[in-house]
């Protein structure tokens, strides 16, 4: 039955009819062609590129070291007696030569004055043996005297003389003892706590009064094992004070700069490492004997060390690379190795070559390796080409 409507229909209308439906299929098409090719495919990303830096770099080693004093005093009395005072605020830094306790000086004094007038007879008793001796050589002259006489009279002067020198040492001694009342600190740094205090009996020689630790400066000594100490010799000298960094940590990290002065003369065959010590200065005593510090130290140097700006290392769990940029100017992935800081640079101890160009900066930009990029060429960040030595991450 439709079909026979239409072939009822005018001619006319059915050609209007294919006419509309060609019309709807080239819109589509147009839709379809104008989806396709109207927009245009979005530009590489532009990144910062840089050239590795190919340096001479001196290889710190971080080694863990103990500040020690180079002086250490237990204060004992010299003399025996009963404390009178302690004049010193315990834990504070003192000088050489300060009083820091005072024993109880009277039975000294009177010591002392008993000394000086046995002294003073005995300077009588000399004058007086020097007389007779002196009448008996003019009597002897005059034989007016035996030899025998005589020679008693220069004997009793002889034993005048001897005496007189023995009061003197004994007037000394008192003196001494005497002086030895007010205990002094031989040394200057921080004195510890008074263990005797006032009243107290202090046993000449072996009451332990207090104890001296000098502050400024101090030694810190550390141990290096024997392939890192071998390269350390070829670069350090103690003759010549080889500068190194000593940090101490904490909520702030301190550091200060430090004089190598000495180097053990053995490797210790128990554990393999030799004895390294520094020289600290600490005038404001900000560092403590006994405490634990971080020291830097060259272990070696190499000539033409590979380095980059640390951004440019990026982590794939246990992997690091880097991308490399190619005359293509695509973006390769490139695995290295890296090994010790050198300020913001890290040394690449594989992985690169001299003239290699790295992704510095951007690197979020790079979907896939071998995507396209627009290379913007900038300076690798300066600092790795000075003396200055990159610090090893390992800690000893």
């Amino acid at each position: 039955m439709q079909s026979l409507l239409l072939r009822q229909l005018p001619v006319t209308h059915r050609l209007g009819q294919f006419a509309l439906a060609a019309l709807a299929t080239a819109v589509l098409a147009g839709c379809d062609v104008q989806g396709a090719t109207g927009q245009d495919a979005p530009p590489p990303p532009e990144v910062d590129v840089a050239a590795v830096l190919v340096e001479a770099v001196t290889i710190n080693e971080t080694f863990t070291g103990r500040l020690e004093a180079p002086e250490t005093v237990e204060l004992r009395p010299r003399v025996s007696g009963y404390i009178e005072s302690v004049t010193f605020t315990e834990g504070e830094l003192v000088d050489a030569g300060d009083v820091l306790f005072e024993i109880d000086a009277r039975p000294y004094e009177a010591r002392a004055r008993a000394a000086r007038a046995e002294l003073e007879g005995a300077r009588n008793q000399l004058q007086l043996a020097g007389q007779e001796a002196e009448r008996a050589r003019e009597l002897m002259d005059d034989r007016a005297i035996s030899r025998e006489e005589h020679d008693q009279r220069v004997a009793a002067l002889a034993d005048a003389q001897a005496r007189v020198a023995l009061a003197e040492a004994t007037v000394e001694t008192a003196e001494l003892d005497l002086e030895y009342t007010r205990v002094i600190a031989p040394v200057s740094g921080r004195a510890g706590r008074a263990l005797v205090t006032r009243g107290n009996l202090a046993n000449a020689n072996q009451s332990l009064l207090t104890t001296i630790v000098s502050v400024n400066p101090l030694h810190v000594y550390f141990n290096s094992n024997e392939s890192d100490a071998h390269g350390s010799r070829q670069l350090v000298d103690p003759r010549a004070g080889t500068p190194v960094r000593v940090t101490l940590g904490g909520a702030t990290e301190t550091n200060r700069m430090a004089t190598l002065d000495y180097i053990d003369n053995r490797v210790d065959p128990a554990t393999g490492t030799l004895t390294f010590r520094a020289e600290l200065p600490n005038p404001d005593g900000l560092f403590t004997p006994g405490q634990f510090a971080r020291v830097d130290m060259p272990v070696t140097r190499l000539d033409q060390a590979i380095l980059v700006d640390r951004k440019a290392v990026l982590t794939d769990q246990d992997r690091r690379y880097v991308y490399v940029i190619g005359d293509d100017n695509t973006a390769a992935r490139r695995d290295v190795v890296p090994g010790s800081e050198a300020g913001s640079l890290l040394v690449i101890n594989a992985g690169l070559e001299p003239g290699d160009r790295v992704v510095v900066n951007g690197t979020q930009r790079i979907f896939f390796p071998g995507m396209p990029v627009s290379p913007n060429p900038v300076a690798m960040r300066p600092g790795a080409g000075d003396d200055s030595a990159a610090v090893a991450q390992n800690q000893r």
